[in-house]
């Protein structure tokens, strides 16, 4: 479960985003969650400055929700003004990011590695091999499963792997307010794409962008997610190097047409970590703190059952907070204890529940 910090900061960037791309409900709608957020931490605060910061803070984003967009800036002034590069309710797609990220960087998930490998890597690898055999490389792979276990982190790694230039797009990079903007966006991010030898599109929350028609009213989705799936089926037909890996924490929220074969026909779970994926994360995340002798991984691993990637990092950064505390007080010798574990494990409930697995399993049955 994410920490009320945590929860800040996602609402705040997606108000932000929202906002960017001329989407002024959804910002309202963010910035007034983050505020309500940030009251809650102000009444937590332990001092009477730290409480005021947090309470100007709620101020200022109550009224960023409340503030009217410029109503000057009308369509046809839009299109008289000189456009400054990246300035068109989208991002900068020349902009280029390729990724040091590797498979070997990622704890656990072998299954999983090894299926985007078949699935994409390989067929790039070896194409006098991939030729031979019938085997086309690029297409759509989807990522599914619970938040907080590591997805895009593989959609890095993946282009990591292929020394690929990496887009990662949210629905705020790509739609608009304006009339058409939106499906120029997406021509945009296609041009760029096919522009470089080989590189990998990320969708990440791809719900948000290509959600079931049937219960979106939107008109812009109406007209945009029809060109990014024909758009997909364009780069399959020509085998391009141009590879689409989608994220989602919500695949039954997803309209239908873009799991069909040439979208994102190829369907990945992406699980829990396992118990040696367990282990890894804990020597990753304990390995620079002091620890006490009597702290045992392999006990903690077996506790740790059920508990997402980002609910352990959570819980080492929450335990190394309460000897950092008494160090910064004079407390000699403050390092993280067993007991000290213990009582942070025992505050802390994963954020995964049987039910929500048990959801992406059935929805796996039918998909």
């Amino acid at each position: 479960m994410p920490t009320p910090w945590e929860t800040f900061e996602r609402y705040k960037q997606r108000g932000l985003d929202a906002r960017r791309a001329g989407q002024y409900e959804s910002a309202r709608t963010y910035f007034l969650e983050a505020a309500r957020v940030m009251l809650d931490l102000s009444k937590q605060a332990t001092t009477e400055d730290l409480r005021t910061a947090r309470r100007d803070t709620a101020q200022k984003l109550y009224e960023l929700a409340n503030e009217k967009p410029n109503p000057a800036r009308s369509s046809a002034q839009k299109n008289s003004e000189p456009q400054k590069e990246g300035d068109d309710g989208g991002r900068d797609f020349q902009v280029v990011d390729r990724p040091t990220t590797r498979f070997t960087d990622i704890a656990g998930l072998d299954d999983v590695k090894e299926e985007i490998r078949l699935k994409m890597v390989y067929p790039f690898r070896h194409p006098d091999l991939a030729e031979r055999f019938g085997i086309r490389g690029g297409g759509g792979v989807l990522l599914y499963g619970p938040p907080g276990t590591g997805k895009t982190m593989l959609a890095r790694a993946t282009a990591g792997e292929l020394d690929a230039a990496f887009y990662r797009v949210s629905a705020a990079d790509v739609l608009s307010k304006w009339v058409g903007e939106a499906e120029q966006n997406v021509q945009k991010l296609f041009e760029a794409a096919s522009a470089q030898e080989r590189s990998v599109i990320f969708i990440d929350e791809i719900e948000s962008l290509v959600p079931a028609r049937r219960d979106d009213g939107s008109s812009v989705m109406q007209r945009v997610v029809p060109q990014i799936l024909q758009g997909m089926e364009g780069f399959e037909k020509r085998a391009s190097s141009v590879l689409f890996l989608g994220a989602t924490n919500v695949p039954w929220q997803l309209d239908p047409a873009v799991l069909r074969p040439g979208r994102f026909g190829e369907k990945i779970y992406v699980p829990l970590p396992d118990a040696p994926a367990r282990r890894r994360l804990l020597e990753l995340y304990l390995e620079t703190r002091p620890l006490a002798e009597d702290i045992d991984l392999d006990e903690l691993t077996r506790r740790l059952e059920g508990y997402s990637g980002a609910d352990i990092k959570h819980l080492c950064d929450r335990a190394a907070l309460i000897p950092f505390l008494q160090a910064a007080a004079g407390v000699a010798a403050s390092v993280i204890t067993r007991d000290i574990i213990g009582q942070t494990l025992a505050a802390t409930q994963p954020s995964v529940s049987p039910e929500m697995i048990g959801r992406f399993e059935q929805w796996a049955q039918t998909n």
